[in-house]
């Protein structure tokens, strides 16, 4: 587990992929993160948060989103700020998704695509989905809150063959 000290505080999960050749349907990766209890932290999400929405109190939210990948950079950003997540909030995780418009589309079809996690100045951690290649969806990040009400980080990169939408009701399980 990442985040040393007094635990996480506002947290950036950032997202990048190149736009997709002249000619073919755009390629749209969405972040997506679920809301877990502490009472329940692998069962149903108690929310779910992604381009089209944000938490209830707004602790978890989308400012940039992009529909196309632009080539420039992160292109989409989900702000999570732990230091004001509700205490009855014990887990929550964060992945990525492609939507599957007129062809199944893998990782591994998406170029120049990767993802950051960062805190302030502080990257937590990097990736660009070549280990996902396969797969059309992929949890990115678990964070938990530790006894003490502090917030940690720890990777989970697993790949999911699965769309948007069953994605968000599987992301959160203990095995896949």
């Amino acid at each position: 587990m990442s985040g040393g000290g007094d635990g996480l505080g506002k947290v950036e999960v950032r997202l990048k992929w190149d736009p997709s050749p002249f000619g073919e349907t755009p390629r749209h990766l969405d972040i997506i993160a679920a809301t877990y209890s502490v009472d329940d932290p692998y069962g149903r999400p108690v929310y779910v948060v992604h381009y089209d929405s944000r938490s209830p109190d707004g602790t978890i939210n989308m400012p940039r989103h992009s529909r196309t990948g632009m080539g420039f950079g992160f292109v989409e950003v989900m702000v999570l700020e732990f230091d004001r997540l509700a205490p009855v909030y014990g887990r929550v995780v964060v992945g990525v998704a492609i939507h599957q418009n007129d062809r199944p589309r893998t990782f591994g079809e998406i170029s120049h695509a990767g993802v950051v996690v960062v805190q302030g100045y502080q990257q937590l951690l990097a990736d660009d989905f070549a280990r996902v290649a396969d797969s059309t969806a992929t949890t990115v990040a678990e964070f938990v809150r530790d006894p003490s009400g502090a917030w940690g980080m720890r990777e989970m990169i697993r790949g999911f063959d699965s769309d948007p939408v069953l994605f968000t009701a599987e992301m959160g399980s203990p095995q896949h």
